[in-house]
């Protein structure tokens, strides 16, 4: 089990999550009822992107919705991401707009 230290980017809220070994972020977010966006559920849609800040996680299938810069950046995708190490992840809406910028601004 890993511990996962969840940061709003936007606000001054964080949670800790315990993620049980084979269970993706997204779910142990779930199970403790903190609501995180998502879509897909497939890595396809990019909606439960997060930013990687410490610690390491690994995709249980291929992150479609993220470019190989966006991975080199760190960004992840919670509903197929498994922490393999204690930690830290940005997530919100700051998120989603500095890896999509919107086209109505």
């Amino acid at each position: 089990m890993t511990e996962v230290l969840l940061d709003w980017q936007d606000s001054e809220r964080t949670e800790t999550i315990s993620v049980p070994a084979g269970e993706t972020i997204l779910d142990a977010a779930a199970a403790t009822d903190i609501g995180l966006p998502f879509g897909c559920r497939t890595g396809a849609c990019g909606t439960c992107t997060a930013r990687l800040l410490s610690g390491d996680v690994v995709h249980h299938r291929p992150p479609r919705a993220l470019k190989d810069r966006h991975l080199a950046d760190g960004y992840v995708l919670l509903c197929i991401a498994e922490p393999t190490t204690d930690t830290h992840l940005a997530v919100g809406a700051t998120v989603q707009s500095e890896l999509v910028p919107n086209p109505w601004k």
